[in-house]
């Protein structure tokens, strides 16, 4: 069942069963109010009857029945039985007596009024009390109300036949609701169904513009500039990451080619095959930073985040680093040491985080004059900073904004070695740690990279 019509059937249950609990509710404050009435009818005709006994207690039956016929008043299948004081039957106007047992005339005597049926006919009991102030007398009064009855049948057909056909209504009501209501999401749908991965820069529109639809629409869209930039992001890594694979792989072949073209000494076999080696240890190198940047992209590393000093891994890095290229310098500058040893850990993951040190160290070293990188650690309010301060050519400031992008070269650093991997991976790995990073740069006078550790 689509939403259309599960919409139409409950908005048409809500209603029906809103209006038939109303139809009850009439039906039943009817009744009482018909049944209230006539026992007040059957009271006084019991009152009459007894006031005309008490008058003449040697009048008849049939003297009473042509008073009652001259005024009109009975009713329908009335029986009226009287007794007096003693308990004893003195009138009835009926073919049948009612006989009442002592309870019951006690009770009635006492005052009560009490109301009950007998053979689908109302019946009341009263007490009669007399002039000369005798013990009251007890009065039975018998009835068939068929006019009330007549009206209360009507009433009820009434109501079923306009419920029935106001469901009727109410369903055709509740269908046009349920359209008017699911329009929009069939306009989404619609909209929806055009969109593809070479058209999603289209957006999605709906006519309202401040209700739940609206907000979904909206949502939407953003979702699909989320998505666009990354097809984007995935078409540029794809093309760049041709490029930067496709050179060294010119070059290997290349150096193959001419090397078979003819027969050549060992001596240079040997110059060839370093030339091809060391355009395959490039791209290694290529490969395996593509890889690490891949690796930041899937969320299960995050099981292995464990808590970490991140001073120990700031020297692990150096470490490395020198390791590497022993014409670096990293200088770790450290001196404000906590007494509380947790102040300095995090949870992270500890290769990543060492990578993204490594990257910041090397680079700094790079561009630098020197080949120096000053690496300064604080703790500021369970805050960890940490600047990477390098004394090279600077990064002019309308680069500053896409030196994060993945394979993003600035035109100063073209003439050094680089993939344009290195600052979009330690971004990625920096953000995964729940760190922040930041860039302060002036030409000519260096760059300072900092890194910003929440407390857990």
């Amino acid at each position: 069942m689509n939403i259309k019509s599960r919409l139409t059937l409950l908005f048409t249950m809500l209603v029906g069963s809103i209006m038939a609990l109303f139809c009850i509710a009439i039906y039943f404050f009817y009744d009482q109010y018909r049944e209230k009435q006539f026992y007040s009818f059957l009271n006084e005709r019991g009152q009459t009857i007894a006031q005309l006994v008490e008058a003449s207690q040697d009048i008849s039956k049939a003297d009473i029945e042509k008073i009652e016929e001259a005024n009109n008043t009975s009713l329908l299948n009335e029986e009226i039985t009287i007794y007096d004081g003693a308990d004893s039957l003195i009138f009835t106007s009926g073919d049948e007596k009612f006989t009442l047992s002592k309870t019951i005339l006690a009770e009635a005597r006492s005052g009560r009024e009490i109301r009950t049926k007998h053979d689908n006919m109302e019946a009341i009991i009263i007490r009669h009390v007399l002039q000369d102030h005798r013990k009251p007398w007890v009065v039975m009064a018998v009835a068939n109300d068929f006019p009330g009855m007549n009206q209360l049948k009507r009433l009820r057909e009434i109501l079923l036949i306009g419920w029935l056909l106001s469901l009727i209504l109410v369903g055709v009501a509740g269908w046009q609701f349920a359209n008017d209501a699911i329009k929009p999401v069939s306009d989404i749908i619609s909209q929806v169904n055009n969109i593809s991965a070479g058209n999603l820069h289209e957006k999605v529109t709906v006519g309202r513009e401040k209700d739940e639809l609206a907000t979904l629409a909206q949502t939407f869209n953003q979702m699909l500039g989320r998505l666009e930039i990354a097809f984007i992001a995935q078409k540029n890594f794809v093309s760049h990451a041709s490029h930067e694979l496709r050179t060294p792989l010119a070059l290997i072949m290349s150096e193959a080619e001419l090397s078979l073209m003819k027969d050549r000494a060992t001596e240079e076999y040997k110059v060839a095959l370093k030339g091809i080696w060391s355009e395959a240890r490039e791209m290694n190198e290529l490969v395996s930073r593509l890889l690490e940047l891949a690796r930041t992209e899937e969320h299960a590393f995050r099981v292995t985040f464990s808590k970490i000093r991140v001073d120990e891994v700031l020297w692990q890095a150096k470490a490395s680093v020198q390791q590497k290229n022993p014409g670096y310098e990293v200088h770790i500058h450290y001196d404000n040491i906590p007494e509380d040893e947790e102040q300095l850990k995090r949870y992270g993951d500890e290769s990543l985080l060492k990578t993204a040190f490594m990257n910041l160290m090397d680079n700094a070293c790079k561009y630098s004059s020197d080949g120096t990188v000053n690496v300064f650690l604080e703790i500021q309010k369970d805050l960890i900073k940490i600047y990477f301060k390098d004394v090279g050519i600077g990064i002019a400031p309308d680069e500053l904004p896409y030196i994060f992008d993945t394979f993003y070269r600035s035109a100063t650093t073209i003439s050094k070695a680089g993939y344009g991997i290195g600052l979009a991976l330690t971004k990625r790995i920096i953000n995964m740690q729940g760190a922040s990073i930041e860039v302060e740069s002036v030409m000519g006078a260096g760059t300072t990279f900092i890194l910003k550790f929440p407390p857990f």
